[in-house]
């Protein structure tokens, strides 16, 4: 078994018997334990009363973060003329047709977010079995898939967060850096669960929200009253 390190022991041990906080107790607890060389990700997990495999009960949705992740999104965008010219000009890092089809069949994937004109879809859907499994195909129904391509590039840009429910039924995303103030990941925590609260399916019975855990890239989690996060 590896040795832990003084700092890995003394952060257990800070965490110890850590359950039920409030979304501040958490995230000063994460922010004051995360001690990494780089600046970590604070990462929330929602675990819901959900069966993903059936349509009524899938959770997904987009939530624009109100002070942002902090982390620099790479943004593809496929639109041709002057939707082309459009996504540029907003700040897209590719644009393309179907020369970036071929460069994404050919297994070069250099984007975070890929966003689509409705009439590149034709061309976009040949890509569905590679950027499927790695969540970027894009879809109207987390504003991916749109005329708007300037607005969809500023958001993505600007913090906008997609979340979608895991086989499990568990949702997990990154709401901001260790580096930020306390009550900038307190707002960015509570904007990411009233999304969640706010994308309940139909199809859901019962405790929606079961636990919520908070943790940053390396170091421990704590768990989060839910009902302080909750209806």
């Amino acid at each position: 078994m590896a040795k832990l390190g003084k700092r890995t022991l003394a952060a257990r041990e800070a965490f110890a018997g850590k359950a039920d906080l409030s979304v501040e107790e958490a995230v000063a607890l994460v922010k004051g334990n995360a001690g990494a060389k780089f600046d970590e990700t604070v990462e929330i997990a929602v675990c819901l009363g959900v069966d993903p495999r059936h349509a009524d009960q899938m959770v997904r949705g987009v939530v624009g973060l109100p002070n942002g992740t902090g982390k620099s999104v790479r943004v593809a965008v496929f639109a041709r003329g002057p939707k082309a010219e459009e996504a540029q000009a907003a700040g897209a890092d590719i644009v393309g047709a179907e020369d970036l089809m071929e460069i994404v069949q050919g297994g070069k994937i250099e984007f975070d977010r890929c966003i689509a004109t409705p009439d590149m879809m034709p061309v976009v859907g040949r890509l569905g079995k590679v950027l499927g499994p790695r969540n970027l195909m894009p879809n109207p129904k987390v504003g991916t898939v749109t005329m708007d391509v300037k607005a969809a590039v500023e958001a993505a840009k600007g913090g906008e967060v997609q979340f979608k429910a895991e086989k499990a039924g568990v949702v997990h995303a990154g709401v901001g850096k260790a580096s930020f103030d306390e009550g900038k990941l307190v707002e960015n925590v509570r904007a990411f669960m009233g999304a969640i609260v706010k994308a309940r399916p139909a199809g859901a019975k019962g405790a929606y929200i079961k636990k919520v855990a908070l943790s940053s890239t390396m170091g421990p989690g704590v768990t989060i009253n839910v009902d302080t996060v909750s209806e």
